[in-house]
C-alpha cells in the first residue's frame, strides 16, 4: 500500500497540465437526451448532501432503462494503446490485443469514451486509461446487479477486497488490495475493458457517455473533496486552481451544494469562465499583491473550507494562512516533491484541519453523476480520436492542453 501511495504521488503530477488547464466550453444543449432516470431522491431543505439509500436500490433504479442497445458479437481481438516500458509518448504502441474474458465477479465493457492520463504503472505491459464510459457486453457467472446493455463507467478504482476495515467503512479508496485502472490492471485505452461488477458506476440515460467519462475521475474527485471540506450551505469554499480541469468542476459542484465559491487562478479567460459557472468572487493571484488579505476580506475572515487544486506548492502554504479558524484544508493536487510548510503555532491556534482526498467511493460516483443528470454540473471538454493519444501526451508535457480531453475509442 505504501509503495502504491508513493508511486501515485510521483506519477499524478505528470498529468496535471491536462487536468488543471483552461476548460474548453462544449455545449450540451444540442444533444439528444433519452428518458431521464432519477436514481436518487434529493434533499429539498437547506442541505449540501443527498438523502441516503442503500446502494442496491440505487443500482437497481439506475439500471432500470428499457432502452438496451443492439449489441454485435464480441470480437476475439481489439486495438489497445499499450505501454511496454516506462517512458514518454514514444513508448505507446497501438497494437492488436486479445479481448479479455470477465471472471465470475466482473463485467466486460465496450468502451466508447475514455479520459486521458499518463500511464505510469508497476504493471508491464500496460493498457493505460483510468476513466471510461461504455456499454456492458458480457457479464461473469456471479454477476447479478449489472446486465448486458447497461451503460456504465469504469473508474481509477477498478476493484477492492470488500472485506477490510476500509471497505466496510466506505473508504475503499485506501483498501490495501485495491485494483487501479491503468495502473495495476489494464485500463480504458482499449475497446473492451474489464471492470469489477461491484465497482462499475451506472450512467443515467440522459447523460451522454462522453460527458460521463471525465466525471469518473475528475468529477468524483472534487465532489468527494468538497464533502471532506465539510462546508455548510452558505459557507465559503476557496478553490486555488479553480479555472482548470478539476477546478471548473469543483466550482459547479460547490454551487450545487449551496456553497459560496471564491475562485483563485490567473488570467481574464479563467476569471470569465469561473464567474460564468457561478463563482461568487475571483482573485487573480498574479495581480493581487496581498493574496492572503484579499481572500480574508472577500470571505469576511477566511473561507470555511479550502480545496487545493493548483499544481503550485505555494498554494498549500497560502491556504494555511488565509483559511478561517476551525476550517478544513483538503489536499487534492500533488505537485512533484512538494512539502506542506505550515506554521505549526498558527495551525494549532487556529485549530485547522488538513486532510487528503484523491478519489471517492462507489456512492460518491453515483451522486456525482446525478448532479450532471440534473443539469447542475456540465463538464467542459474536447473530444479527440483515439489515434491522437501520443500527440496529446506530448502536448501535456508542454503544458499546451486546454481543458479536459476525452478520447473517442
Amino acid at each position: 500500500m505504501l509503495r502504491y501511495l508513493r508511486s501515485v504521488q510521483k506519477a499524478l503530477p505528470l498529468a496535471s497540465n491536462a487536468l488543471c488547464s483552461t476548460p474548453i466550453k462544449q455545449s450540451l444543449s444540442n444533444r439528444s437526451l433519452a428518458s431521464i432516470i432519477l436514481v436518487r431522491s434529493y434533499n429539498k431543505g437547506p442541505s449540501n448532501s443527498l438523502h441516503h439509500e442503500t446502494r442496491d436500490s440505487l443500482m437497481t433504479r439506475a439500471f432500470s432503462s428499457n432502452a438496451i442497445p443492439s449489441l454485435k458479437e464480441v470480437p476475439k481481438q481489439q486495438i489497445g494503446a499499450v505501454l511496454h516500458n516506462h517512458g514518454g509518448p514514444e513508448q505507446i504502441q497501438f497494437k492488436e490485443i486479445p479481448v479479455p474474458e470477465p471472471q465470475s465477479d466482473e463485467v466486460l465493457v465496450n468502451i466508447k469514451y475514455s479520459g486521458g492520463d499518463w500511464p505510469l504503472s508497476v504493471k508491464m505491459p500496460l493498457v493505460g486509461g483510468h476513466e471510461g464510459a461504455g456499454i456492458v457486453v458480457k457479464t461473469g457467472s456471479a454477476v447479478h446487479n449489472v446486465k448486458v446493455g447497461d451503460r456504465v463507467g469504469i473508474k481509477w478504482m477498478n476493484g477492492t477486497c470488500g472485506q477490510c476495515e476500509y471497505c466496510l467503512s466506505s473508504r475503499e479508496s485506501i483498501c490495501p488490495d485495491i485494483s487501479l485502472s491503468g495502473y495495476s490492471v489494464d485500463g480504458t485505452f482499449q475497446s473492451y475493458a474489464i471492470g469489477n461488477a461491484a465497482h462499475v458506476t451506472p450512467i443515467p440515460q440522459n447523460v451522454p457517455l462522453e460527458v460521463a467519462a471525465p466525471i469518473m475521475c475528475a468529477g468524483v474527485t472534487v465532489y468527494r473533496a468538497l464533502k471532506e471540506a465539510g462546508v455548510n450551505p452558505g459557507g465559503w469554499v476557496a478553490l486555488p486552481g479553480a479555472g482548470g480541469g478539476l477546478g471548473h468542476l469543483a466550482v459547479q459542484y460547490a454551487r450545487a451544494m449551496s456553497m459560496r465559491v471564491l475562485a483563485i487562478d490567473t488570467g481574464s479567460d479563467k476569471e470569465e469562465l469561473c464567474k460564468s459557472l457561478g463563482a461568487d468572487a475571483f482573485v487573480d493571484f498574479q495581480k493581487e499583491s496581498d493574496l492572503i488579505g484579499k481572500v480574508k476580506d472577500l470571505t469576511n475572515g477566511g473561507p470555511h473550507g479550502v480545496l487545493v487544486l493548483s499544481t503550485s506548492a505555494k498554494s498549500y502554504q497560502q491556504a494555511t494562512q488565509f483559511a478561517r479558524p476551525g476550517s478544513t484544508i483538503v489536499t487534492v493536487s500533488m505537485p512533484a516533491d512538494a512539502q506542506l510548510n505550515a506554521d505549526i503555532f498558527w495551525l494549532t491556534v487556529k485549530m485547522l484541519k488538513i486532510c487528503g482526498s484523491h478519489v471517492g467511493n462507489r456512492l460518491d460516483s453515483i451522486e456525482a453523476l446525478e448532479y450532471v443528470s440534473r443539469g447542475l454540473v456540465k463538464p467542459h471538454y474536447k473530444v479527440q480520436p483515439f489515434s491522437t493519444l501520443p500527440g496529446i501526451y506530448k502536448q501535456m508535457s508542454q503544458g499546451a492542453i486546454a481543458g479536459r480531453i476525452v478520447l473517442k475509442i
